[in-house]
């Protein structure tokens, strides 16, 4: 079985933008900047055939390249956070993208939710009740506004997922260029 998910990786300056600014915010668990990434689907574990067939499904599709761009800060959790993530902004090929990419993997089995799409990177987590909201709120405001230019995505890639300790590893399994 191989934890996996496909996402768009991002390009030097936004890696160096984000990477700046969860370095003021207060995040107990950051993730290392190697690691960001705008998730298009989360596979989960999955027999390595059925990753073939997606990936080949993926190789079949055709796939427009989005235009994204940060558009600010947010947090997943309510009044106790588990996540803070820089929002992407994206145009109507994205969600097209991820739509497409989402049917692919229900297509060859993949359990997808249903629910709606928020594209974003996570820059840090929290467990269960170590989040300070106020404190996180003020930190958040002191970072904003987090915008960018727009960039185009040009490739999306199959990632193997491998959880660690000290944090997870991804590792590209295939790449797929966007155009």
């Amino acid at each position: 079985m191989i934890r996996a998910f496909l996402a768009l990786p991002l390009p030097e300056p936004i890696l160096d933008r984000l990477t700046i600014a969860q370095h003021r915010l207060p995040l107990p668990r950051p993730l290392e900047p190697e690691t960001f990434h705008v998730t298009l689907v989360f596979l989960d574990r999955q027999p390595e055939p059925v990753l073939e067939d997606f990936h080949n499904a993926l190789e079949a599709m055709v796939r427009y390249a989005p235009l994204l761009r940060l558009d600010g800060l947010g947090s997943f959790g309510g009044n106790d956070p588990d996540a803070v993530f820089a929002r992407i902004a994206g145009d109507a090929r994205l969600n097209a993208l991820q739509m497409k990419a989402a049917r692919a993997a229900r297509e060859v089995g993949i359990e997808v939710p249903g629910r709606k799409y928020i594209p974003h990177v996570t820059l840090g987590r929290f467990r269960k009740g170590e989040a300070q909201p106020e404190a996180l709120a003020r930190a958040m405001q002191a970072v904003e506004p987090l915008t960018s230019d727009l960039w185009l995505a040009e490739e999306m890639v199959l990632y193997r997922s491998t959880l660690r300790p000290e944090g997870p590893v991804y590792d590209p399994l295939a790449r797929y260029k966007l155009g």
